[in-house]
Protein backbone atom coordinates (compact mmCIF):
# COMPACT_ATOMS: atom_id res chain seq x y z
CA UNK A 1 0.00 0.00 0.00
CA UNK A 2 1.72 3.46 -1.23
CA UNK A 3 1.54 6.35 1.21
CA UNK A 4 -1.09 8.28 -0.44
CA UNK A 5 -3.23 5.41 -0.22
CA UNK A 6 -2.88 5.00 3.78
CA UNK A 7 -5.17 7.40 5.20
CA UNK A 8 -8.24 6.35 3.49
CA UNK A 9 -8.95 3.10 5.22
CA UNK A 10 -8.14 5.42 8.59
CA UNK A 11 -10.40 8.11 7.79
CA UNK A 12 -13.39 5.80 7.04
CA UNK A 13 -12.77 3.92 10.08
CA UNK A 14 -12.79 7.02 12.08
CA UNK A 15 -15.73 8.08 10.47
CA UNK A 16 -17.71 5.22 11.63
CA UNK A 17 -16.25 4.80 14.78
CA UNK A 18 -17.62 8.35 15.21
CA UNK A 19 -21.22 7.08 13.61
CA UNK A 20 -21.45 4.36 15.82
CA UNK A 21 -21.02 6.53 18.69
CA UNK A 22 -22.98 8.86 17.75
CA UNK A 23 -26.03 6.73 17.38
CA UNK A 24 -25.36 5.13 20.72
CA UNK A 25 -25.38 8.72 22.12
CA UNK A 26 -28.59 9.66 20.29
CA UNK A 27 -30.33 6.78 20.77
CA UNK A 28 -29.09 5.51 24.20
CA UNK A 29 -29.78 9.43 25.94
CA UNK A 30 -31.73 9.58 28.92
CA UNK A 31 -33.75 12.01 27.42
CA UNK A 32 -34.61 10.77 23.86
CA UNK A 33 -35.15 7.31 25.65
CA UNK A 34 -38.40 9.25 28.07
CA UNK A 35 -39.29 10.63 24.55
CA UNK A 36 -39.70 7.30 22.68
CA UNK A 37 -40.93 5.84 25.92
CA UNK A 38 -43.80 8.92 25.47
CA UNK A 39 -44.40 8.37 22.34
CA UNK A 40 -45.09 4.70 22.71
CA UNK A 41 -47.26 4.94 25.16
CA UNK A 42 -49.76 7.23 22.75
CA UNK A 43 -51.13 3.67 21.35
CA UNK A 44 -51.10 2.01 24.10
CA UNK A 45 -53.58 4.70 26.12
CA UNK A 46 -55.74 5.35 22.54
CA UNK A 47 -55.99 1.41 22.46
CA UNK A 48 -57.29 1.27 26.03
CA UNK A 49 -59.42 4.51 25.93
CA UNK A 50 -61.07 3.31 22.74
CA UNK A 51 -61.67 -0.48 24.19
CA UNK A 52 -63.35 0.63 27.26
CA UNK A 53 -65.22 3.37 25.17
CA UNK A 54 -66.43 0.41 22.52
CA UNK A 55 -70.04 -0.17 23.70
CA UNK A 56 -70.64 3.11 24.63
CA UNK A 57 -72.13 6.33 23.51
CA UNK A 58 -68.54 7.38 23.04
CA UNK A 59 -67.77 4.68 20.08
CA UNK A 60 -67.55 5.67 16.88
CA UNK A 61 -66.49 9.27 17.39
CA UNK A 62 -63.63 11.23 16.85
CA UNK A 63 -61.58 10.84 13.03
CA UNK A 64 -62.36 8.41 10.69
CA UNK A 65 -59.35 6.14 11.36
CA UNK A 66 -60.16 5.85 15.10
CA UNK A 67 -63.95 4.12 14.44
CA UNK A 68 -61.93 1.53 12.20
CA UNK A 69 -59.64 0.62 15.25
CA UNK A 70 -62.17 -1.87 17.16
CA UNK A 71 -63.13 -3.66 14.13
CA UNK A 72 -59.54 -4.21 13.02
CA UNK A 73 -56.48 -4.04 15.88
CA UNK A 74 -53.79 -3.17 12.75
CA UNK A 75 -56.10 0.42 12.47
CA UNK A 76 -54.18 1.56 16.14
CA UNK A 77 -51.11 1.90 14.17
CA UNK A 78 -52.88 4.35 11.81
CA UNK A 79 -54.90 5.93 13.79
CA UNK A 80 -52.00 6.70 16.76
CA UNK A 81 -49.29 8.05 13.53
CA UNK A 82 -52.08 10.06 12.92
CA UNK A 83 -52.40 11.55 16.38
CA UNK A 84 -49.43 12.10 16.82
CA UNK A 85 -48.48 13.64 13.34
CA UNK A 86 -49.51 17.06 14.04
CA UNK A 87 -47.41 17.86 16.94
CA UNK A 88 -45.86 14.94 18.82
CA UNK A 89 -43.81 13.80 16.25
CA UNK A 90 -42.47 17.50 15.22
CA UNK A 91 -41.93 18.61 19.08
CA UNK A 92 -39.66 15.34 19.48
CA UNK A 93 -37.80 15.49 15.98
CA UNK A 94 -37.38 19.41 16.79
CA UNK A 95 -35.77 18.72 20.16
CA UNK A 96 -33.39 15.84 18.57
CA UNK A 97 -32.13 17.56 15.51
CA UNK A 98 -31.88 21.13 17.19
CA UNK A 99 -30.03 19.61 19.63
CA UNK A 100 -27.32 17.95 16.94
CA UNK A 101 -24.80 20.99 16.71
CA UNK A 102 -25.79 23.12 18.86
CA UNK A 103 -26.09 20.62 21.72
CA UNK A 104 -22.14 20.04 21.25
CA UNK A 105 -21.19 23.92 21.27
CA UNK A 106 -23.05 24.37 24.71
CA UNK A 107 -21.40 21.64 26.15
CA UNK A 108 -18.52 23.24 24.79
CA UNK A 109 -17.18 19.38 23.02
CA UNK A 110 -17.77 20.46 19.50
CA UNK A 111 -14.33 21.47 19.00
CA UNK A 112 -13.00 18.53 20.05
CA UNK A 113 -14.94 16.76 18.08
CA UNK A 114 -13.55 18.77 15.16
CA UNK A 115 -10.05 17.21 16.10
CA UNK A 116 -11.16 13.71 15.13
CA UNK A 117 -9.89 13.24 11.25
CA UNK A 118 -12.99 13.22 9.76
CA UNK A 119 -13.69 16.90 8.57
CA UNK A 120 -16.74 19.04 9.08
CA UNK A 121 -18.57 17.90 6.15
CA UNK A 122 -18.77 14.29 7.57
CA UNK A 123 -19.14 15.29 11.25
CA UNK A 124 -22.61 17.15 9.82
CA UNK A 125 -23.13 13.72 7.98
CA UNK A 126 -22.63 11.81 10.77
CA UNK A 127 -25.11 14.40 13.08
CA UNK A 128 -27.74 14.21 10.46
CA UNK A 129 -27.36 9.95 10.28
CA UNK A 130 -27.82 10.14 14.45
CA UNK A 131 -31.13 12.60 13.91
CA UNK A 132 -32.84 10.86 11.13
CA UNK A 133 -32.06 7.36 12.82
CA UNK A 134 -33.62 9.24 15.85
CA UNK A 135 -36.39 10.12 13.53
CA UNK A 136 -37.12 6.35 12.15
CA UNK A 137 -37.08 5.23 15.91
CA UNK A 138 -39.99 7.64 16.59
CA UNK A 139 -42.16 6.47 14.50
CA UNK A 140 -41.23 2.89 14.78
CA UNK A 141 -41.84 2.93 18.59
CA UNK A 142 -45.36 4.10 17.92
CA UNK A 143 -46.07 1.40 15.10
CA UNK A 144 -44.55 -1.48 17.02
CA UNK A 145 -46.61 -0.19 20.06
CA UNK A 146 -49.74 0.42 17.85
CA UNK A 147 -49.48 -3.36 16.31
CA UNK A 148 -48.99 -4.92 19.73
CA UNK A 149 -51.52 -3.49 21.45
CA UNK A 150 -54.10 -3.13 18.60
CA UNK A 151 -53.81 -6.94 18.40
CA UNK A 152 -53.74 -7.96 21.91
CA UNK A 153 -57.18 -5.72 21.93
CA UNK A 154 -58.34 -6.15 19.15
CA UNK A 155 -57.32 -8.77 17.11
CA UNK A 156 -55.82 -8.36 13.75
CA UNK A 157 -57.99 -9.58 10.51
CA UNK A 158 -58.27 -8.94 6.78
CA UNK A 159 -58.30 -5.03 6.50
CA UNK A 160 -61.08 -2.90 4.80
CA UNK A 161 -59.69 -0.12 2.78
CA UNK A 162 -60.80 3.50 2.65
CA UNK A 163 -62.58 2.60 -0.44
CA UNK A 164 -64.44 -0.37 1.01
CA UNK A 165 -62.85 -2.90 -0.66
CA UNK A 166 -61.02 -5.43 1.77
CA UNK A 167 -57.28 -6.77 1.12
CA UNK A 168 -56.21 -10.55 3.13
CA UNK A 169 -54.30 -9.71 6.37
CA UNK A 170 -50.41 -9.87 4.57
CA UNK A 171 -51.30 -7.10 2.37
CA UNK A 172 -53.03 -5.04 4.79
CA UNK A 173 -49.91 -5.56 6.85
CA UNK A 174 -47.80 -4.69 3.94
CA UNK A 175 -50.37 -1.52 3.12
CA UNK A 176 -49.67 -0.51 7.25
CA UNK A 177 -46.15 -0.93 6.66
CA UNK A 178 -46.12 1.39 3.97
CA UNK A 179 -47.82 4.19 5.47
CA UNK A 180 -45.56 3.78 8.81
CA UNK A 181 -42.29 4.26 6.44
CA UNK A 182 -43.96 7.01 4.25
CA UNK A 183 -44.31 9.39 7.87
CA UNK A 184 -40.83 8.55 8.52
CA UNK A 185 -39.55 9.68 4.93
CA UNK A 186 -42.13 12.87 5.52
CA UNK A 187 -40.43 13.80 8.66
CA UNK A 188 -36.82 13.86 6.67
CA UNK A 189 -37.47 17.88 5.65
CA UNK A 190 -37.99 18.78 9.00
CA UNK A 191 -35.08 17.22 10.46
CA UNK A 192 -33.01 18.99 7.49
CA UNK A 193 -34.65 22.32 8.69
CA UNK A 194 -33.53 21.12 12.71
CA UNK A 195 -30.03 20.78 11.60
CA UNK A 196 -29.58 23.84 9.72
CA UNK A 197 -31.20 25.97 12.91
CA UNK A 198 -28.98 24.02 15.21
CA UNK A 199 -25.77 25.19 13.37
CA UNK A 200 -26.57 28.92 14.02
CA UNK A 201 -26.62 28.76 17.48
CA UNK A 202 -24.79 27.61 20.64
CA UNK A 203 -28.45 27.34 22.93
CA UNK A 204 -29.97 23.95 21.62
CA UNK A 205 -33.90 25.14 23.35
CA UNK A 206 -33.79 28.35 20.53
CA UNK A 207 -32.81 25.64 17.62
CA UNK A 208 -35.56 23.36 19.21
CA UNK A 209 -37.98 25.74 19.36
CA UNK A 210 -37.10 27.38 16.11
CA UNK A 211 -37.97 23.88 14.71
CA UNK A 212 -41.24 23.05 16.53
CA UNK A 213 -42.12 26.53 14.86
CA UNK A 214 -41.59 25.76 11.50
CA UNK A 215 -43.86 22.94 11.45
CA UNK A 216 -46.71 24.63 13.58
CA UNK A 217 -46.37 27.61 10.55
CA UNK A 218 -46.56 25.56 8.08
CA UNK A 219 -49.18 23.81 9.56
CA UNK A 220 -51.24 26.76 9.72
CA UNK A 221 -50.27 28.35 6.36
CA UNK A 222 -52.23 25.06 5.30
CA UNK A 223 -55.10 26.11 6.28
CA UNK A 224 -55.53 29.56 4.87
CA UNK A 225 -57.19 28.73 1.38
CA UNK A 226 -56.07 31.86 0.13
CA UNK A 227 -52.47 30.93 0.28
CA UNK A 228 -53.44 27.71 -1.57
CA UNK A 229 -50.62 28.35 -4.14
CA UNK A 230 -48.11 27.89 -1.83
CA UNK A 231 -49.71 24.86 0.05
CA UNK A 232 -48.40 21.84 -2.26
CA UNK A 233 -44.50 23.11 -1.30
CA UNK A 234 -45.41 23.19 2.37
CA UNK A 235 -43.35 21.43 4.17
CA UNK A 236 -46.40 20.04 6.39
CA UNK A 237 -49.22 20.16 3.73
CA UNK A 238 -48.28 16.02 2.59
CA UNK A 239 -47.54 14.48 5.86
CA UNK A 240 -51.76 12.87 5.65
CA UNK A 241 -51.27 11.44 2.35
CA UNK A 242 -50.36 8.33 3.80
CA UNK A 243 -54.41 7.34 3.29
CA UNK A 244 -53.53 6.93 -0.21
CA UNK A 245 -52.03 3.43 0.93
CA UNK A 246 -55.21 3.14 2.29
CA UNK A 247 -57.44 2.91 -1.14
CA UNK A 248 -57.19 0.37 -3.53
CA UNK A 249 -55.25 1.92 -5.92
CA UNK A 250 -53.07 4.33 -4.37
CA UNK A 251 -51.99 7.67 -6.41
CA UNK A 252 -48.30 6.97 -7.01
CA UNK A 253 -48.24 10.81 -8.53
CA UNK A 254 -49.75 12.12 -4.87
CA UNK A 255 -47.56 9.78 -2.84
CA UNK A 256 -44.51 10.99 -5.13
CA UNK A 257 -45.28 14.36 -4.80
CA UNK A 258 -44.91 14.64 -1.20
CA UNK A 259 -41.95 12.84 -1.43
CA UNK A 260 -40.28 15.18 -3.56
CA UNK A 261 -41.59 17.97 -1.55
CA UNK A 262 -39.41 16.20 1.27
CA UNK A 263 -36.93 15.65 -0.58
CA UNK A 264 -36.54 19.52 -1.57
CA UNK A 265 -36.33 20.76 2.13
CA UNK A 266 -33.95 18.11 2.65
CA UNK A 267 -31.29 19.56 -0.60
CA UNK A 268 -31.95 23.15 0.60
CA UNK A 269 -31.71 23.22 4.38
CA UNK A 270 -29.24 20.75 4.32
CA UNK A 271 -26.70 22.71 2.21
CA UNK A 272 -27.24 26.03 4.16
CA UNK A 273 -26.43 23.81 7.40
CA UNK A 274 -23.29 22.71 5.34
CA UNK A 275 -22.57 25.93 4.25
CA UNK A 276 -23.13 27.83 7.79
CA UNK A 277 -21.16 24.38 9.43
CA UNK A 278 -18.23 24.79 7.48
CA UNK A 279 -17.52 28.28 7.55
CA UNK A 280 -18.57 29.00 10.58
CA UNK A 281 -16.24 30.18 13.94
CA UNK A 282 -16.25 26.91 16.66
CA UNK A 283 -15.16 28.58 19.53
CA UNK A 284 -16.58 25.97 21.83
Amino acid sequence: MSLAEAPAPSMARSYWRLQRSELRLVLGRRRNVVLLLGLAAVPLLLGLVLFFTQDTALDGQGPAFLGRVTGNGLFLVVASVFLCLPFLLPLTIGIASGDAIAGEASAGTLRYLLTVPVGRTRLLLVKAVGALAFAAAAVASIAVVGLIAGAALFGIHDVTLLSGDTVSLGAGVLRVLAVVVYVGLSLTGLVAVGLFFSTLTEVPVGAMAATVVVAIVSGVLDTIPALSAIHPALLTHHWLDFAEFLRIEPDWGVIGGGLAVQAAWVAIFGALAWSRFTTADVTS
